[in-house]
């Protein structure tokens, strides 16, 4: 019993330093310049609700407006987060909106409503850490009728 509580004395020291050691290494948390033209803001007609929707829903994942809470600061869970808004911003970025060929533009309106649809975004890794981010029947209605608005809109 005795060498028992000796070993696991001695792993979570060494556990502790690994963890202490590791902040060392913490990715860039960045938020890249924003070009108003370029924004969705600039290219779509966002009504005020909607605007909200994202704002409080997606902008953090999908824009360069991303708010980097005090736990993004701490390592192993920095990594995770910063990884899941690069890949957002890769898939789909509102800041960079412009910059997307117009038949892209057509098919992330179409996406943003199946993902929404489909209880697909935003993700449950993130709802429980950002009060009021998921999405309620009238939220995912309010974004479906405005994607698909706008891209009847952006097609003709």
């Amino acid at each position: 019993m005795r060498t028992l509580r000796k070993v696991i004395k001695w792993f979570v020291i060494v556990l502790a330093c690994a963890f202490v050691i590791a902040q060392v290494w913490q990715p860039a948390r960045t938020n890249p310049a924003i070009d108003p033209s370029q924004t969705s803001e600039a290219h779509l007609q966002v009504n005020p609700q909607v605007a909200a929707i994202l704002d409080r829903s997606c902008n953090d994942c999908h824009s360069n407006k991303t708010r980097w809470p005090w736990y993004t600061n701490v390592t192993p869970v920095s990594w995770f987060v910063v990884d899941h808004v690069d890949d957002g911003r890769r898939h789909l970025n509102f800041s960079e909106w412009g910059k997307l060929p117009q038949n892209q533009k057509e098919k992330k309106l179409q996406e943003i409503c199946e993902e929404v649809e489909d209880g697909m975004m935003p993700l449950s890794s993130y709802t429980p850490l950002h009060p009021g981010s998921k999405l309620s029947p009238a939220d995912v209605k309010a974004l479906c009728d405005w994607a698909n608005a706008e891209g009847a809109r952006i097609a003709s």
